[in-house]
């Protein structure tokens, strides 16, 4: 939950929730029905094959490396671009806004604090911070939400009568843009003229959540460090509970705040908008941090803010050591193959590094794509990459007959057409209000929703077409990599070319490491990366983590699990209808 609720997501869900209403809580609902699916369906999969990141499966399943390379690559893509990126900028922000200091200054002071414990700690310290950062964000939260926000504006009902009612001063001739939406408070809105049209929200974010919640090394990381699947499918069932509450207390305060503010939060003149937050496009994402500041006193201010800060480390921690596993064993460990786990870990550490300057050169581009809303920036950029991903998982796990030729082409065809429509993207600049769309129709009509599910359609469609074309892998090589194999007891041999990094990682230790030295400056340096410490050795991780092999479970805690499964579904559908 921690790893997923970044200070990116308090920015940009508060943000578009001032800007339109309701209806951007169905991403976080739609994600109970996703969770679910990952503990019951493609962790079993995951635990059966014995693999520790997403790319490894996948060379299991489809042998060759090809796959695996355009995988590590283009997840390290998404996470520089709609994660590490945006968690710093919004981070940032709320620090300005909260506290007047330099944007840079915030980013810099975060990263320095963030990476410390990430490069000294490790996944435990991520997996432990994560635990307590999770009581922090969601008891502060949910205490600023419910004893000053709702109760300013009157609580539901008030907010209702305020947030309809909430036009900034300065307007824009001739344009209704300024004006709250008719449909605010909807959760299904129009198919073609609604801002989140229902379709793509009900199918089209089920795309771009099976990426996130299914596929992604940095969720699906947590669940494989369970200790047993009782254990992963808990998790997942109490991350879905937790997903409901972020209606409340994010987006519904995003609304507050444009109520309470609407020259600042609701700003659509691009001069007046630059003068409040820096942005001529809008300034909705300012909207959780300047209700922050205008309702808090100062000791709950403070909370707040810590709050924030446990969202912004508790995200970039996870992106960060699951960027690092997956250049160390994917990428690099290829091109040295004997390197010792010592290397490795040095590697990854200054990997990070490398991420978070790319980053924070992309911050500019961020501060005004979108129209200024930071989760459409990140939605949008998800559904021009990430389909073609969840469609090859699918296919993978449910369509035995899918092969390697089929996975890599539609994997490309994939890659080709999203990048163009993402180039289009950011090559025109959205109207401001009161100007005409002159977009192409391919960006002016087609919400990005609807082309995550056109993209993902179009992959499945190349994998079926290349995989009936070229010869079927054989029985023997998919034992206990698809979900009708995953009980198999028969010996799996793997495919010729797969290539398993984890499994041959050389623990001999370099001469010059051979010795512990005498500098107390070095002895820091090493026992900051980790490096201290008698040497693991070359056990294969699938080896040390046996218990995950198996898919048994005590009956009792199976039917819990189950249980408690249902009665979420069941709650997530009656939130669904009563606000829809």
């Amino acid at each position: 939950m921690s790893s997923n609720v970044g200070s990116g997501l308090f920015i940009g869900l508060a943000g578009t929730g001032a800007a339109g209403g309701i209806a951007v809580g169905g991403f976080e609902w739609n994600a109970a029905w996703v969770l679910v699916a990952l503990g019951w369906i493609f962790i079993p999969v995951y635990i059966s094959a014995g693999v520790l990141t997403m790319p490894e499966y996948l060379a299991k399943r489809f042998g060759g490396k090809r796959i695996r390379m355009y995988m590590s690559v283009l997840s390290l893509i998404l996470y520089v671009f709609t994660k590490i990126s945006t968690d710093i900028f919004s981070g940032a922000l709320f620090i300005q806004v909260s506290l007047g200091w330099d944007l840079y200054l915030s980013t810099g002071t975060l990263l320095l604090v963030t990476a410390t414990y990430t490069v000294a700690g490790g996944l435990a310290a991520v997996i432990y911070t994560d635990a307590l950062q999770t009581l922090i964000m969601v008891g502060g939260a949910l205490t600023f939400s419910v004893e000053k926000s709702f109760s300013k504006v009157g609580w539901y009902e008030g907010l209702v009568n305020h947030y309809m009612s909430a036009i900034p001063s300065v307007t824009v001739t001739n344009a209704t843009c300024h004006l709250p939406r008719n449909d605010a408070f909807r959760m299904f809105r129009d198919p073609m003229s609604g801002d989140l049209p229902w379709p793509g929200l009900v199918f089209g974010l089920t795309v771009l959540a099976t990426w996130v919640w299914c596929t992604d090394q940095v969720i699906v990381q947590r669940s494989l460090s369970a200790k047993s699947l009782s254990h992963a499918k808990g998790g997942s069932v109490l991350g879905g509970y937790l997903k409901l509450l972020p209606m409340f207390f994010i987006v519904m305060p995003g609304m507050i705040s444009r109520a309470l503010f609407p020259d600042e939060v609701g700003c659509v003149d691009p001069v007046v908008c630059q003068r409040i937050c820096g942005a001529s496009v809008g300034c909705s994402n300012i909207a959780y941090p300047k209700l922050v500041i205008e309702l808090m006193p100062v000791g709950l201010r403070g909370l707040m803010l810590a709050v924030m800060l446990a969202a912004l480390m508790s995200s970039l921690t996870s992106i960060f050591n699951s960027s690092s596993t997956l250049f160390t064993l994917d990428l690099y460990h290829r091109a040295r193959p004997k390197a010792s786990e010592r290397e490795l870990m040095i590697v990854g550490r200054v990997f990070i590094l490398v991420l978070v300057c790319i980053s924070l050169l992309w911050i500019p581009v961020i501060q005004t794509a979108n129209s200024g809303q930071l989760f459409d920036y990140i939605q949008s950029v998800t559904s021009f990459l990430a389909p073609p991903i969840t469609a090859v998982f699918l296919m993978a796990i449910f369509w035995t007959r899918a092969n390697e030729q089929g996975a890599f082409w539609g994997l490309m065809t994939g890659l080709v057409v999203g990048l163009l429509r993402m180039i289009l993207e950011f090559s025109y600049i959205p109207p401001s209000c009161g100007q005409p769309d002159r977009r192409p129709a391919v960006l002016a009509n087609v919400h990005y929703l609807y082309f995550a599910l056109i993209l993902m359609a179009l992959t499945c469609l190349i994998i079926v077409a290349v995989s009936l074309a070229t010869p079927p892998i054989p029985k023997e090589h998919l034992y206990r990599l698809t979900w009708w194999s995953r009980y198999s007891q028969e010996h799996r041999i793997d495919l010729a070319g797969t290539w398993i990094a984890s499994d041959s990682v050389n623990s001999d230790i370099n001469s010059h490491f051979d010795h512990s030295p005498d500098s107390w400056l070095w002895r820091a340096v090493l026992r900051l990366c980790g490096l201290t410490g008698p040497s693991s050795g070359s056990t294969p991780p699938v080896a040390e983590n046996s218990e995950l092999n198996s898919l048994q479970e005590e009956p009792l805690w199976r039917r819990v699990c189950n249980v408690n499964a249902l009665l979420l579904l069941a709650v997530n559908v009656f939130l669904w209808g009563y606000f829809a």
